[in-house]
């Protein structure tokens, strides 16, 4: 099973002390090899701190997630399949089996 964790990323164009957000789009990060006894939100909760970030400068933080199956591709990743014919930039990806062995 696949957990798909929606994330949004945001920029400071301002100053630490005046700030000017923008939003600047964000990932589909899939979590792989994720055991069928979890739910999507329990996943979230294991692998929250390698997504989520906040600086004075840049902020990128999740807003949904969701089971997929395991051959599931992003618009973006089908999009680049479409017209380059191969995935050159894949959404990031985490290994369940590595985060709950370390």
């Amino acid at each position: 099973m696949m957990v798909v964790i929606s994330t949004q990323y945001m920029e400071n164009y301002g100053t630490p002390t005046q700030s000017y957000w923008k939003y600047k789009g964000g990932s589909d990060y899939k979590v792989i090899n994720v055991p069928a006894n979890l739910t999507p939100y329990q996943v979230l909760e294991q692998v929250r701190d390698q997504i989520e970030y906040k600086s004075s400068h840049a902020e990128e933080y999740i807003l949904d997630c969701i089971e997929r199956p395991d051959d599931w591709l992003s618009g973006f990743e089908q999009s680049q399949l479409e017209y380059d014919g191969a995935i050159l930039c894949p959404e990031p990806t985490i290994n369940y089996e590595e985060i709950v062995n370390v």
